[in-house]
């Protein structure tokens, strides 16, 4: 058996596979092939110079696509400094709403369906204790559907200010307490039947399938306030861009198998590995390649981008909040040679390689 670990990314397991003889739809295989060109001359490049030291490089292009591990950074740090201003003075809250595994099989028949239902049933469970309170809430929202062994595990990330905006239009900063947002056994139900509702409004899940949904408990998780706004942007980095597994899990990949790393939260987050063959890897990893143009981070409420349009901007003003300038901290196009100069291509290339004529005097550097 011939390892290939050097590498040891999701690219090279998918690279493994062929793909066009397994079982994927033709997005699924799409998003497959496109991971698996990224950054190979499958996708052309270009050579880039600074114009600072004038250093030139050769760097193949990347695939863009928001499934691809190698391709979430810089995507991820733009979207963290945008969302530092938009925030509020007072307690932030992390809920997680979690759909039970009898939906799984929907969730792979129709997944438009079943995350569309989800992110409108917990909205809908947030905005109803809200107005309990007498506010408007507000709410972002980030759809996850793995577990750590690439199994089908839908849930929704959400956080949440512990405030809002009132009947008469004004600031309420405090909800009940700063230890919790709302009874968690109490928004379970709530959530279990507003998402139950909907599935049945939409003409879809038999009475055998309702019954299952109602024997179990459904979980909504909650974890305590964050300490303020700069531990919220930081939090929220962490869910943002993710996606099913990173590269730096993978530990070996082979002709056949690919071994990675998982922890087991049934085990206290105990660390363990795990071996699949290639192809067995690439079929849970489809699981989790979104329907095409589906949104997956959602703003809601006094988040949304229709308060983004002023009222939030004088929602902040009339509290004295002073918005951060945002400024661009990633060095997507800064020179990985003197780090101080800026990149401008000069010449782009297809499937055949770079010119000759540039091999000489350039440095062959895989964009970050």
């Amino acid at each position: 058996m011939e390892s290939r670990s050097k590498g040891r990314s999701v690219a090279d397991v998918l690279r493994a596979v062929s793909l066009s003889t397994q079982n994927f739809t033709v997005h699924q295989e799409k998003t497959l092939r496109a991971l698996s060109y990224c950054r190979t001359s499958a996708l052309g490049g270009h050579i880039d110079a600074c114009d600072g030291c004038g250093n030139l490089s050769i760097s193949y292009n990347s695939c863009r696509n928001r499934h691809c591990p190698g391709c979430q950074g810089h995507k991820r740090e733009e979207w963290i400094q945008k969302r530092g201003q938009d925030l509020l003075p007072c307690s932030y809250y992390h809920l997680v709403f979690t759909l039970p595994e009898e939906l799984n099989g929907l969730a792979i028949a129709n997944p438009t369906l079943i995350y569309k239902t989800l992110f409108e049933a917990a909205w809908a469970t947030l905005n109803q204790f809200g107005n309990t309170e007498g506010i408007q809430l507000g709410m972002i929202a980030i759809l996850h559907t793995w577990g750590q062994n690439l199994s089908l595990h839908p849930h929704l990330h959400c956080i949440v200010p512990g405030g809002g905006i009132n009947k008469q239009g004004k600031w309420k900063k405090k909800v009940r307490t700063d230890k919790y947002l709302f009874c968690v056994k109490a928004m379970s139900k709530v959530f279990r039947a507003k998402f139950v509702a909907l599935l049945r409004a939409s003409g879809n899940g038999d009475g055998a399938l309702m019954n299952a949904l109602f024997s179990k408990n459904w979980v909504v998780y909650a974890k305590r306030p964050f300490g303020g706004p700069k531990q919220v942007i930081e939090y929220l980095g962490r869910y943002t861009h993710k996606v099913a597994i990173s590269n730096h899990r993978i530990k070996e990949v082979t002709d056949q198998e690919v071994r990675f790393g998982y922890k087991d939260y049934r085990k206290g987050g105990e660390k363990k590995e795990m071996t699949l063959s290639n192809e067995e890897f690439a079929r849970r990893f489809s699981l989790h390649i979104l329907p095409k143009r589906f949104v997956r981070i959602r703003h809601y409420g006094i988040l949304s981008s229709s308060w983004k349009r002023g009222k939030l901007q004088n929602l902040q003003s009339d509290l004295n909040i002073r918005v951060p300038e945002a400024k661009p901290k990633t060095l997507l196009n800064k020179c990985r040679c003197c780090k101080e100069g800026n990149l401008f291509a000069i010449a782009v290339f297809g499937q055949r390689g770079p010119p000759q004529d540039f091999l000489f005097v350039t440095q062959n550097l895989s964009a970050k």
